[in-house]
């Protein structure tokens, strides 16, 4: 096994996000790994049999993106001491949009990262059942070893 030197670890900033970003912080502190916060936007199109949007949707999503990057650069810089601490000395946050396990697998390829590491939950009730386990499609997919935290344990 390659040596680890960039992790992958998406979040969706939920209160169980705080989980998933400790035991990232901690093994890209332990590896002296830089860190990839990544947050998926889903586009409306996923949507796009169930109902009719009566409001402009290139609009409505343009404004969503705009707002999860603020929340990113907002996320990281509440959390840049926990990060510091844990040994992280290089962290950066991308807003991708699309398909969630595909962006995170699109994303991880395209910056050749090592690990990924991300909760196994996260979708809920019906959208999980319509749309998948983004962590199953990850694990089965990736290129490189995928780390599951559940975040429901300690």
């Amino acid at each position: 096994m390659q040596s680890i030197k960039s992790i992958l670890t998406p979040i969706d900033f939920s209160d169980n996000a705080e989980k998933i970003i400790k035991a990232a912080a901690y093994m890209a502190g332990t590896f002296k790994a830089e860190l990839h916060l990544v947050f998926v936007a889903q586009t409306f199109e996923d949507y796009s049999g169930f109902f009719v949007p009566p409001i402009n949707l290139p609009n409505l999503e343009e404004e969503l993106f705009a707002s999860a990057q603020q929340q990113m650069e907002t996320y990281i810089e509440e959390n840049r001491a926990g990060l510091l601490e844990a040994g992280v000395q290089h962290v950066t946050g991308k807003v991708l949009s699309g398909d969630i396990a595909e962006e995170i697998l699109k994303y991880a390829a395209k910056k050749k990262v090592q690990l990924i590491i991300m909760g196994t939950h996260g979708y809920k009730g019906l959208e999980r059942i319509m749309f998948g386990s983004v962590a199953e499609k990850v694990v089965k997919s990736a290129s490189c070893p995928v780390m599951t935290v559940n975040p429901y344990r300690e």
